[in-house]
């Protein structure tokens, strides 16, 4: 019975009016400060930074008070440039606050080199097969020797040149294959 007393009372409601006062005291105290420290209102369109070079792009970003982070080196894309930008976050056109981080990724200067597999004694198809597989071209102007066997591994060349197990090439390299004949 006392607590239905309670809510009745001048105290109650004065207490009441106490609380919602504060709140949206709180409220709107603290919407102002965060609106002020956070630059709510604040926009910097992100610019187009593909094709540039690191040092072009820098110069952009601190034009207009943006900050970039070299994330990666890509796989090489002949398209563009070497050392340039093919990559970046958040994306052209996007608005960001001023100090905001642009994530950049760049063109390496060339392929990445790959370790030639032994291939000696598989069949001219298996090897077309694995060097496709990891990114080698693969010629057809095959080098017939003399073997019993027909149409297998005996050697491999890159522009002419005879090549080993385990030489590293770049990526996308066209390789020859050095065929047995099939005679005696």
């Amino acid at each position: 019975m006392h607590f239905f007393q309670f809510i009745k009372s001048k105290l109650f409601f004065k207490q009441l009016a106490i609380a919602i006062v504060g709140f949206i005291v709180t409220f709107l105290c603290l919407k102002f400060w965060l609106n002020n420290t956070t630059n709510h209102n604040q926009k910097i369109q992100v610019p187009d930074l593909e094709k540039m070079t690191i040092t072009q792009a820098e110069k952009k970003l601190k034009e207009i008070n943006l900050d970039y982070k070299v994330i990666d080196s890509a796989s090489y894309n002949p398209l563009y440039p070497k050392k340039s930008v093919i990559e970046q976050t958040p994306a052209k056109g996007d608005f960001v606050k001023e100090k905001r981080k642009i994530y950049l990724t760049l063109n390496p200067s060339k392929y990445r080199d790959i370790s030639i597999p032994d291939l000696n004694g598989r069949t001219k198809r298996q090897a077309i097969s694995e060097l496709r597989a990891i990114g080698f071209k693969v010629g057809t102007a095959y080098t017939y020797v003399k073997d019993i066997g027909k149409d297998v591994v005996r050697g491999l060349k890159h522009k002419n040149k005879t090549i080993h197990p385990n030489d590293k090439l770049p990526k996308n390299s066209i390789i020859e294959l050095v065929l047995g004949d099939g005679k005696r």
